[in-house]
């Protein structure tokens, strides 16, 4: 497997100059909370000189979204269909999404990349796309984790490589990464239990609304999914035997990006579950890593706290898609517009 190489952002020298642009004589130390520790973050991701301070600049941001169907959805761990995924890539393109909103909102290019949906994508021939669609299938959804593997090493390898392909051809230095896939929670609450030592009950939440019944159901498949791969405990084994393509793809995406240094605003838990095994792969991916927001999932909660990363946003979203990174958004053009020199400086 290749991967590429990442450079920590640390500079001591950089982190004074820093600090003293976010002093405020008449403020009280470290007054702004943890909006300067982002602040700090962005700047060391695009490493500016201390010597000669360059204000932060966003170019041509993106926001990503990988597509993938999960086998374990036969096993009635969603309430949803597995068909919702196409629907929900066809909304997109379309451009009737959530994120289609906010991504023209925030000036983002989105683009969608199908990286094992269980079907085909036709959009009828009149439609004029609201979005980039890339085929990057690495199968018709992964096979069903109770009864074998998601993926072979292969196939994972395969899908972190078309990741970091995908993210080597977009311009810009900042990418947003969501996910779209029913079932997804089952892999990420899998690979957080199995690469942390979560115990499963409490990485385990309702996804898309779930009952009692139907977690207790949901728990009960995804004790025998991990009972069945007990011995994948490395994070590429993880990531292939309880993960899934749009997973593995998230993983590539987000080690591409921070080789290139460009900043990765990461969503909810399923990105958060690709950011686990990057983190694993190559620790200095995490530098470039700012996690949108935490999700009404109690595994991401505990993901989070595991990362020992603090997200910008709370606002109890039970959706993927990238629709937390579009949220948060103002509060990067915040610490942007702070690091700016001080008027009458």
């Amino acid at each position: 497997m290749r991967l590429p190489p990442i450079s920590p952002t640390a500079d001591a020298g950089l982190e004074v100059e820093l600090r003293g642009r976010l002093s405020r004589k008449e403020l009280p130390e470290h007054a702004l909370g943890r909006i300067e520790a982002l602040a700090l973050q962005l700047a060391r991701i695009q490493h500016a000189d201390p010597t000669q301070f360059d204000p932060l600049a966003f170019l041509a941001p993106q926001i990503l979204v990988f597509a993938g169907d999960h086998g374990i959805a036969d096993e009635g761990v969603s309430v949803f269909p597995q068909d919702t995924t196409r629907l929900r890539v066809l909304q997109m393109l379309q451009g009737t999404a959530v994120v289609n909103s906010l991504a023209q909102l925030h000036g983002f290019n989105l683009t969608v990349v199908d990286a094992g949906l269980a079907s085909h994508i036709n959009l009828p021939s009149d439609t004029v796309p609201s979005a980039t669609l890339l085929p990057r299938k690495i199968g018709y959804g992964t096979r069903n984790m109770v009864l074998s593997p998601a993926m072979s090493i292969t196939q994972a390898v395969a899908a972190m490589h078309a990741g970091m392909d995908v993210v080597r051809h977009l311009p810009g230095n900042l990418l947003a990464l969501g996910d779209v896939g029913v079932a997804a929670t089952s892999c990420a609450a899998l690979m957080l239990s199995r690469l942390c030592g979560v115990p499963l009950a409490d990485a385990c939440g309702r996804g898309s609304g779930l009952d009692e019944t139907q977690l207790k159901h949901k728990l009960q498949k995804l004790f025998a999914a991990a009972s069945r791969h007990r011995k994948a405990t490395a994070p590429l084994e993880v990531l292939a035997a309880m993960g899934g393509f749009e997973i593995a793809m998230l993983t590539g995406a987000m080690l591409q990006a921070a080789s290139e240094r460009r900043v990765v605003l990461v969503d909810g838990f399923v990105a958060s579950a690709a950011a686990l095994v990057a983190r694993a792969l190559v620790p200095a991916c995490a530098d470039y890593l700012v996690f949108a927001h935490r999700s009404a999932e109690p595994g991401h909660r505990l993901l989070l706290i595991h990362l020992q990363a603090q997200p910008l946003l709370d606002m109890e979203l039970r959706m993927g898609q990238g629709v937390g990174t579009l949220l948060a958004w103002p509060l990067l053009l915040a610490a942007q517009r702070l690091l700016e020199p001080q008027r009458g400086h």
